[in-house]
């Protein structure tokens, strides 16, 4: 059995429309325990316990939240913000490659767990299908706040108007749901929806844009999840001690980095220097996406 925490913020309009929909649409129940002075939720799926809890501060400034909850995983229901304000769905693994200007600390990541990014990633596509106007993306990892626990976002992006609307709620707690019910936590063999059933192999991303488009493209098409994704403008302050850090905080063994070769500019030979240096094999993007 896991444990799965949902972490909702009274400041975010997103997080509040999600959660809303949560205890429309799922049999929460309160538990007769309070968070922050708001009453905590829960349903059971399968083996798994999911608990809503909300919080009275922004999302990314609940640092160290995993020391307040007793769970194994935690989702941040959030709004997502973008200078083009595209209409949107994300996830995302958190944590800062350099500078912490949002939450977290300098140069410090969080755990991920690559098969539950992959499969929230997969429960957006299969819930927010019928949104043809809205970008349904999977992000590098970025922000805070710092937890020792694996840890996602995943939210509505970028407006208003998509944050408050109830059709976007749904779908994001349809994902979180679908998500959770079709991943049996322990086995790389078990998410519903993945190409043939495979066992996934388990890889962090190097390169390219935020937005990760080449990855994305990987997922989809092959038998890789991914952890964390560290984009081409953050490899100026990529190094071997964070290198190290992005494996010993993926859940899942490492068994290789992915390559968005094009998306490494000038940094190729020190990426592959690096790589080579903590013993990492390697595939590049564009060989991957040719099978």
């Amino acid at each position: 059995m896991s444990k799965i925490a949902l972490i909702s913020s009274k400041l975010d309009l997103a997080s509040l429309n999600i959660r809303s929909n949560l205890i429309s649409n799922c049999n929460f129940q309160k538990i007769g325990s309070k968070f922050d002075g708001n009453e905590i939720l829960e349903l059971k799926i399968k083996e798994n316990v999911i608990n809503i809890y909300l919080i009275n501060e922004k999302l990314i400034h609940a640092e160290n939240i995993d020391k307040k909850i007793d769970a194994d995983y935690f989702i941040f229901i959030s709004k997502h913000v973008s200078k083009e304000n595209t209409p949107a769905f994300t996830v995302h693994p958190i944590g800062n490659w350099g500078k912490a200007d949002y939450g977290g600390k300098d140069l410090t990541l969080c755990p991920s767990s690559a098969l539950l990014l992959k499969s929230m990633f997969l429960g957006l596509l299969k819930s927010g299908k019928e949104r043809n106007d809205f970008q349904i993306t999977m992000e590098a990892t970025h922000h805070g706040p710092f937890l020792e626990k694996p840890v996602l976002f995943i939210e509505i992006g970028s407006t208003e108007k998509e944050w408050n609307d109830p059709i976007n709620g749904k779908i994001i707690s349809d994902a979180i749901t679908g998500a959770i019910g079709n991943l049996d936590f322990d086995n790389k063999n078990n998410i519903d929806d993945l190409k043939n059933g495979d066992a996934q192999k388990t890889a962090i991303g190097i390169g390219g844009t935020h937005y990760c488009n080449n990855f994305i493209k990987i997922i989809q098409r092959n038998d890789i999840a991914f952890s964390h994704i560290c984009p081409k403008h953050m490899l100026g302050s990529f190094n071997k001690e964070i290198l190290e850090e992005a494996l010993r905080k993926t859940k899942e063994k490492v068994d290789f980095a992915v390559l968005d070769w094009k998306g490494l500019g000038k940094e190729k030979r020190k990426i592959i220097y690096l790589l080579d240096k903590v013993g990492l094999k390697y595939e590049r993007n564009d060989v991957l996406l040719k099978n």
